[in-house]
């Protein structure tokens, strides 16, 4: 699969409704985990992360933070996007 193909398919999966019986998520172990949780876990499930990972690179990990922030309107200030953008980088890189 090229790489266009698989950020539509990641991007589609980010946006799937959350559903009620969702067993609680456990991130990897790192720095800026807890930013990623206070931040992320505040609009939608963590399990995104972990579902979409095998998909991600740092570029379309910056891509969709920088989405959340100025599509959705996520409060994240520029320091915490940072450190999100780096944690899911070299944790969930894919």
């Amino acid at each position: 699969m090229n790489a266009k193909l698989l950020a539509a398919i990641a991007i589609c999966g980010m946006t799937a409704p959350v559903w009620a019986e969702e067993q609680p998520i456990t991130l990897k172990p790192g720095p800026g985990k807890e930013v990623v949780e206070n931040n992320c876990a505040s609009c939608h499930s963590l399990d995104y992360i972990q579902m979409n990972s095998p998909f991600m690179n740092g570029k379309v990990w910056e891509t969709e933070v920088n989405k959340m922030i100025k599509a959705y309107g996520a409060p994240i200030d520029e320091a915490d996007a940072k450190k999100i953008m780096e944690y899911l980088t070299a944790t969930y890189g894919g």
